[in-house]
């Protein structure tokens, strides 16, 4: 390095010239050589060079000349000389020189000719020597000048490219700070490239880096249409939870809500179930408002807006403040009113290309389902038909399928209110259904599953529950690949149409609807298992267990984590792939995380101090509902309790979780919004 610099010669810029006074006082200046005083060392043996008349070179002419030196053009100058040039800091010194007596100017400039001339190895000689020289003040003074002059700004140096190179290693903070330092500087860290990559690295997905994962936000935006089925843990997900009826008397009593209404004589259809049906029955008229002085909205056809093209620090931006208040907990809360009893179900959606608008649809013991502008929160319509309680229901941009404790299924055509088919089939009301493409899905209070198919309107019952059935929930496990099963499992799930039933007998199982048995039971709850819903564990969110030698709030104490990290016989490569977990809430008022591969519960989470009638989640977290009145958003790595939300008067009965936004149900009609895109 020091051969480096030595051979290294700058051609630095010249000293400030002295501009003569008179004639005379020029020939004296030129043919007297400057005199300086030998100074000696007193207290340190360092040898300090001194400038005498042998030592001194006289000042060339040209530092004498009245007229300015002109810059050669072959003249190269190092970074640093570079600047001075730019700053016209030579300038500066001629003026503050000329302000002194013609003796000290030549002294002066002597001096600067003498180190100019220097090599470099001399040069450092010569500095070192004057720092032993100089007192307290002149050191500060250094100090200041160079806290400043040894500064050099890379970005004004590198080309472009180059500049941008180094600021992709920076974060989405370090870029921050970065552009504010000057305003070279914040174009650069402004780049859109830049940002680009930052936003792939967190939006849907969990940085390695940081560990932070964003939401993506952006199908509302461009208008993607929703599918024909909600995905398992998304935000249109919702089921019918609790019990109303009187029956036998458990652990956990089941309330009954009298509402005087005929049986319904069970039968099975043999038609096609979506055809267009003949006129609407009486019931089913009464779902159209008869006094409408203008279409209503959901049969308008709406064009989708192109998308706006908008830099991508702000849709980072975006999404941050969104991520950091759900850590946060921080929310504004809308309430809906409308219903005159509890909400037992409710589904929403933001991405339906046909509207404008996001639609949220409820069900409620007040025999109706209620339609929502979820953006304004006014009510578009009310649909009625049925002769008691709602208690479960699902949508996509066709139709509304809808369950009831009369007995029955009634699938409507949700944007003209009007009542399709009618489904008749189980001989106790209906808890809960699911659908997707092919098949639809009810469970209910007989103890029996439903499968009926949409193509051919046939229908066949899967047996095998002791108790109410309170939950079901469709799986494609042939296009889901990210659970694979081990050849080790004891009972090998067959790739096909699967099913997960939960009920009151404390069991969740997992059903082959080709072969129409039960391939697998999970078993662990030791209360009525209310809600089920899918999640997918990627390689990045490895099971953890919470650190007790950290500092801990209330909801952390109440959290616990089992963890199984590994299955038996896997490499660990394998063990990387992307997991599908089964989550469940029960009324031992714990929400459970199974691997359906094993049966195995892997993760315990407590905090409700009362029983979990719904639960739901995305990519990033696990919310619950409570009878305890409360919703909870879980940390999906860790388990963790993150932040409780307290505002019902009820029973918290049905939850909607979005990426922005957590839509619930309570037992006490209303329903909450809580936003998080404040």
């Amino acid at each position: 390095m020091s051969n480096n610099i030595d051979s290294h010669s700058c051609d630095t810029l010249p000293p400030a010239r002295l501009p003569p006074s008179s004639p005379s006082s020029t020939t004296e200046s030129t043919t007297t050589p400057t005199k300086t005083n030998p100074s000696t060392p007193t207290s340190t043996h360092i040898p300090i060079p001194t400038f005498s008349h042998s030592s001194s070179p006289p000042p060339p002419s040209h530092y004498l000349s009245p007229h300015p030196l002109v810059q050669p053009t072959s003249r190269k100058l190092c970074v640093r000389h570079q600047r001075i040039a730019d700053e016209g800091t030579n300038l500066k010194l001629q003026q503050a020189l000329d302000n002194l007596p013609l003796e000290e100017r030549e002294s002066i400039n002597a001096i600067w000719a003498s180190f100019s001339s220097s090599p470099h190895p001399r040069r450092e000689l010569i500095l070192r020597g004057i720092l032993t020289m100089c007192c307290f003040s002149q050191l500060s003074l250094l100090t200041d000048a160079l806290s400043h002059l040894i500064r050099i700004d890379p970005f004004s140096i590198f080309p472009r490219e180059v500049s941008l190179k180094v600021l992709a290693y920076l974060d989405a903070t370090s870029l921050c700070r970065a552009a504010q330092v000057s305003r070279h500087w914040k174009a650069l860290a402004d780049d859109n490239v830049l940002w680009r990559e930052i936003c792939e690295q967190h939006i849907g997905t969990k940085c390695a880096k940081c560990g932070w994962c964003l939401p993506i936000l952006e199908p509302r935006r461009l208008g993607v249409s929703v599918s024909p089925s909600p995905v398992a843990g998304s935000s249109s997900s919702s089921k019918g939870k609790r019990k109303q009826e009187d029956l036998t008397m458990t652990s956990v009593p089941k309330r009954h809500r009298p509402d005087p209404s005929p049986l319904v004589t069970p039968s099975i259809h043999t038609t096609p179930l979506l055809l267009p049906a003949p006129t609407p029955t009486n019931a089913c008229v009464d779902s159209i408002p008869p006094s409408s002085p203008s279409p209503s909205p959901l049969s308008l056809s709406f064009p989708v807006e192109p998308a706006l093209t908008r830099p991508w620090k702000d849709v980072y931006s975006e999404r941050l403040k969104i991520e950091r208040n759900w850590r946060r907990g921080r929310c504004s809360v809308r309430t809906l009113r409308g219903h005159t009893n509890g909400i037992m179900c409710l589904q929403f959606s933001e991405t339906l290309p046909h509207l404008p608008f996001p639609v949220l649809i409820t069900g409620s013991y007040d025999r109706t389902a209620r339609i929502w502008n979820l953006a304004t929160g006014e009510e578009i319509r009310c649909l009625r038909g049925h002769t008691r309680g709602l208690r479960a229901l699902q949508f996509d941009q066709v139709k509304l399928v809808t369950g009831s404790m009369d007995h029955t299924l009634r699938v409507w055509n949700w944007r003209t209110g009007e009542c399709i088919r009618t489904l008749e089939g189980h001989t106790e009301g209906v808890i809960c259904l699911n659908f997707n493409s092919t098949v639809l899905a009810s469970g209910s209070v007989d103890t029996t599953i439903k499968v009926w198919n949409f193509s051919t309107g046939e229908c066949f019952t899967l047996r095998g529950h002791r108790d109410w059935v309170n939950a079901v929930l469709l799986w494609d496990s042939t296009s889901d690949s990210s659970s694979p099963i081990p050849d080790a499992s004891p009972q090998p799930v067959t790739p096909g149409n699967m099913l997960f039933s939960a009920s009151d007998d404390c069991s969740v199982r997992l059903w082959d609807l080709t072969h129409r048995t039960c391939v697998r039971q999970f078993m662990g709850h030791v209360g009525q298992v209310q809600s089920l819903t899918l999640l997918t564990l990627d390689a990045s969110h490895t099971a953890k267990h919470i650190s007790q030698d950290r500092p801990v709030d209330d909801s952390d104490r109440l959290a616990e984590v089992y963890t199984t990290t590994s299955v038996e016989g896997q490499s660990p490569q394998e063990n990387k792939q992307p997991q599908l977990l089964l989550v469940s809430g029960s009324l031992d008022n714990t929400v459970k995380l199974w691997e359906i591969d094993s049966g195995k519960a892997m993760h315990t989470l407590f905090g409700h101090i009362e029983g979990v009638w719904a639960v739901a989640c995305n990519d990033m977290r696990v919310v619950s509902g409570s009878h305890d009145r409360t919703i909870k958003i879980w940390s999906r790595d860790d388990g963790r309790c993150v932040s409780t939300l307290v505002g019902h008067t009820g029973a918290v009965t049905c939850i909607a979780l979005g990426e922005d936004k957590i839509v619930s149900g309570s037992d006490d009609g209303h329903v909450r919004i809580w936003s998080f895109s404040v």
